[in-house]
């Protein structure tokens, strides 16, 4: 098929201005790919802001030219009321949260129910596990692999789903086994894998193998650099670590499935607002 599809090209077009157009034809897909996938920020980069100022940090970071935020643990503690106030703030700015980053206290008996009013009235779809509670052993992880498929079956039928946010310990290996591939294999696909690609890289793990190893179950991806040495870790910029992000991103849109992406940034030699804002233009940057 694709070479009779050639054979046609080519009698009305020469070889070079084939050659130029199959290799314009993944570019352009790949542009096409880029401007349907929204840009957010882990809003735990600029933690200290936020904990001074929540709306004006969001309002902030939406002028910036940020799409998407994702608040972390101490939302949990807003009250409906509080949540709709932040909600009307997201729609006034034309940004949206698609997720949420949650501790151990979301998923316990009773805890998920408040997690679901607060994540409904933000609108998020994701409701992710960052924070589980301590394990020991692969048989820990096991557990919490059967708690994410309990809140993955709770929270279907209402349009919404769970996920897990690896940290560095997850990709180390534990009685032979790296305990990620525990979670993997121990839960229904609709859980979803969100990556955190600096985590992954300290662990000495591949983030590109990670995410063809389970493609479609990468639906979001934290988007943050990492690199060896006194003073560095996480505290580089985007784009100043380790981390191939045009391999990366290549196998996050082909394979992982990803929906969106979102930029975190620990700390830095900047002010948090101003490691935000280089960050974003990092990608805009590496995204042209």
């Amino acid at each position: 098929m694709a070479s009779s599809y050639r054979m046609k090209l080519s009698d009305h077009i020469s070889r070079r201005s084939f050659l130029a157009l199959a290799g314009a034809a993944p570019l352009a897909f790949a542009a096409r790919s880029r401007k349907q996938l929204p840009i957010g920020l882990e809003l735990y980069s600029v933690r200290d802001e936020l904990a001074k100022d929540l709306m004006g940090t969001v309002r902030a970071v939406a002028k910036m030219g940020y799409q998407v935020v994702e608040f972390y643990a101490p939302y949990y503690r807003w009250t409906p009321d509080y949540a709709r106030e932040v909600r009307k703030l997201l729609d006034d700015l034309g940004i949206r949260c698609l997720s949420t980053h949650n501790g151990a206290e979301s998923f316990a008996p009773g805890g998920l129910d408040k997690a679901i009013e607060l994540n409904q009235i933000l609108g998020a779809k994701y409701i992710v596990m960052a924070s589980p509670p301590p394990v020991s052993g692969l048989d820990g992880y096991r557990k919490v692999a059967e708690q994410l498929s309990q809140a993955a079956e709770k929270l279907k039928p209402l349009g919404m789903r769970t996920g897990f946010h690896n940290h560095k310990p997850d990709f180390v290996a534990v009685e032979g086994r790296r305990p990620i591939e525990v979670l993997a294999s121990g839960t229904p696909r609709e859980v979803a894998l969100q990556l955190d690609v600096a985590n992954c890289l300290e662990a000495g793990a591949d983030p590109v193998a990670w995410i063809k190893a389970n493609p479609g179950r990468i639906k979001s991806m934290h988007i943050k650099d990492w690199t060896a040495g006194e003073g560095k870790g996480y505290r580089v910029l985007l784009g100043e670590g380790d981390a191939h992000w045009a391999d990366i991103i290549k196998a996050a849109e082909s394979k992982g499935g990803v929906e969106y992406y979102l930029i975190e940034q620990e700390g830095s030699r900047y002010s948090s607002l101003e490691s935000a804002e280089r960050c974003l233009a990092a990608w805009k940057k590496m995204r042209t």
